[in-house]
Order: C-alpha cells, then structure tokens, then sequence
C-alpha cells in the first residue's frame, strides 16, 4: 500500500501566496498556511490501494522575512512570528499546518538549506518566482529522519478562504 501526501488550498489562497511572492521580489517571502490535518483515509483505485494524507489550507498568516544577510535566497521568522501564527490560527479554530515562502529566480524545490531548517510534518509549499513573475508552486513533506523531503499533491480545493 501507498501513502499519498496531499494538500488542499483554493485558488484564491493560492494566488496570495504567489502575489506574496511577487511583492518581495527578488527577497523571498515568507508566511504560515493554517487550516485542519484531515489525517488518513484509504483509497481504493483500481486495484491499487493507497493511503492519503491529507489536510486544507483555510487561511494565511504572512509574516516578514527577518533574513538581515541573504533575503534574496533564505527567509527567517522569528519565535514571536510563529507565537503570532499560532494565536491566529487558534482564534480561527485552526492550527498552523505549515509555512510558504518564495524561491526568487529558482525552481518551487526545497534547497538543502530548507531541509536544515524545516520541522518533519508540517507542509511547506514553494512559489518560484522568475524574474518578478510567478512560476511552479509546489509542497514538500520533510521525512521524520530529516533526509528529504516528500513531494506533497497540491489539490484545488474549491470552497472559499477565509482571508
């Protein structure tokens, strides 16, 4: 049996995220994704069985990239910033469920720089944003042994944000 990694967001959440990344541009943008883990449920499709994972993106907290030294390729929030998206998160009846930022003028792909900064379970989703322009979005669980990431399915999700 397979696990299937996916995320739910609506196209207008999606497109904040993007027109986020459009704003900082060339420094990466950075915020929280808050919403619900909807947890596992099994698929039967055809005759493969498989296990999806999955939880929706409901609303956005962004955040401002306190990176001093290198805005252009890392982002970096601070304890208070993550206190703030959890308070936010809570008095919606949400939890943070995970965090989006840009990669200016590079691929929507976690860096190693990513993997050593990320925290396993929660989704991160990528915006590359080409020259001012956005480009691919992608998601990404990091592994529990911290090796990798899993690429995550981002599905439409058609009810309307919250923000």
């Amino acid at each position: 049996m397979s696990e299937v990694l996916e995320v739910a967001i609506s196209a207008e959440l999606a497109e904040k995220i993007r027109e986020h990344g459009v704003e900082t541009y060339p420094y990466e943008c950075c915020g929280a994704l808050l919403g619900r883990d909807l947890g596992l449920a099994e698929n039967a499709v055809s005759e493969k069985k498989s296990l999806s994972v999955s939880r929706e993106v409901l609303s956005l907290f962004p955040l401002v990239n306190r990176r001093d030294d290198s805005p252009r390729n890392r982002f970096s929030v601070t304890a208070e910033d993550v206190k703030d998206a959890e308070k936010t998160a809570r008095a919606q009846g949400l939890e943070v469920i995970g965090w989006y930022h840009s990669h200016p003028d590079h691929p929507a792909r976690p860096s190693d720089y990513d993997r050593d900064h990320a925290w396993p379970w929660y989704s991160y989703i990528i915006v590359s944003v080409q020259s001012g322009v956005p480009q691919d979005m992608t998601s990404w669980r990091l592994e529990d042994d911290r090796s990798g990431f899993l690429e995550e399915k981002i599905a439409a999700m058609k009810v309307s944000a919250r923000n």
